[in-house]
């Protein structure tokens, strides 16, 4: 995989993280400071502190940590999922931002030790034929960071075990974009499951989605060229 450019470090990428935060949970994708966002910069890893509240958050209060190592005792303490972060970081170059929540729909299956099969097309915005399940590890530990890493080798979104989701993204934008979009698709499984089954699509099925979606999604406002949102 190509590595992707380092978001840089300016008041601006700051505040996006921290809107992030904001709009998952006036969204209902998460609750308090259950989750967390980071992004890869040219220094390190900027992240999310620990259990600060999202509306008391300012760009200055963000951590940075290392790619590899330990962080800074001394400093500033990150999120208390700092550890995935940065090993999802280290495995997934491609992808600067990394963004875990809590939504409702998509713990409910994670708490069923349930996977998302191919239920909808949209399940290929997340790189494969299914978005799949991380086992349980405790949170922070380096069980959970080798079961993440292994899991997401291949894919840009997961549920993890009895926990919640993670989803990354080439951008801040596309990282809200596909946690709505998982939480989305979590919601129609379940619902789908009521009273029958959801037919599921043939892995041929979703490689031609794949195909069509090389460009799908939400773009920074410079790679539009004048046009609108795409749908």
């Amino acid at each position: 995989m190509t590595p992707a450019t380092p978001l840089p470090d300016t008041t601006a990428t700051r505040q996006a993280l921290i809107d992030a935060c904001l709009w998952m949970n006036a969204r209902h994708l998460n609750q308090g400071t259950s989750g967390n966002i980071s992004a890869r910069i040219a220094s390190g890893i900027l992240i999310t502190p620990s259990g600060v509240p999202y509306e008391y958050l300012t760009p200055d209060a963000l951590v940075t940590i290392p790619l590899d190592g330990l962080p800074d005792s001394n400093g500033a303490q990150p999120s208390s999922e700092w550890p995935f972060h940065q090993g999802m970081h280290q495995a997934r170059p491609d992808m600067p931002v990394v963004l875990h929540a809590h939504p409702p729909y998509c713990s409910v299956l994670a708490v069923q030790r349930r996977s998302i099969p191919a239920c909808h097309y949209m399940i290929a915005a997340f790189g494969g034929n299914d978005v799949p399940l991380a086992d349980y590890a405790l949170f922070g530990s380096p069980e959970l960071c080798a079961n993440m890493a292994r899991i997401m080798a291949d894919r840009h979104g997961c549920l993890m075990a009895n926990h919640g989701a993670t989803v990354l993204g080439e951008t801040v934008d596309k990282a809200r974009w596909r946690l709505e979009e998982l939480e989305t698709l979590a919601r129609t499984y379940l619902f789908s499951s009521i009273g029958g089954a959801p037919h599921i699509l043939s892995d041929a099925e979703i490689a031609e989605v794949m195909v069509a979606f090389s460009s799908y999604g939400p773009r920074h406002p410079e790679e539009r060229n004048g046009e609108g949102e795409r749908s």
